[in-house]
């Protein structure tokens, strides 16, 4: 499998409001820039909607690794919450539904795909790719 990695941020003027998301990925020394927005959607939306791109993107089964600020995705995964949402069809522990289940259906279909693992880092830290990624994602938002 190829390795690779990936970086995703998510961003909102206003929550709800207008926003967008930035992914980076790169393969050895190549780097391609995806973003996308919604003119009225939430921050935790367009986190997950910069993973999914992203990972649409590729044309094959990889091993990623896929680095976000958003502890809403990384979380999810690392601390096996989407796993339980699953095995509770969809609903979280307090038994209510889980927010935004068609985007959490999409990623874990994606996860089946690839061998993903997911890095959080802290955002506005000063990391070269998650600025970039930040600096997509309101961007595009900063379109509508």
């Amino acid at each position: 499998m190829k390795h690779v990695d990936i970086y995703t941020d998510g961003a909102c003027r206003g929550n709800p409001g207008k926003g967008g998301w930035g992914a980076i990925l790169v393969f050895g020394s190549v780097e391609k820039e995806l973003s996308g927005g919604e003119s009225m959607t939430t921050n935790n939306r367009m986190e997950l909607l910069g993973a999914i791109r992203a990972m649409e993107a590729l044309k094959e089964p990889c091993e990623i690794t896929l680095t976000s600020d958003s502890k809403y995705l990384t979380d999810a995964i690392n601390q096996g919450w989407l796993e339980s949402w699953k095995k509770r069809g969809w609903r979280k522990a307090d038994k209510s539904p889980v927010l935004n289940v068609e985007l959490w259906q999409r990623i874990d279909e994606l996860i089946s795909v690839h061998k993903v693992t997911f890095v959080w880092v802290h955002g506005h830290a000063g990391h070269h790719y998650n600025e970039r990624c930040d600096a997509l994602a309101t961007a595009f938002a900063d379109t509508f």
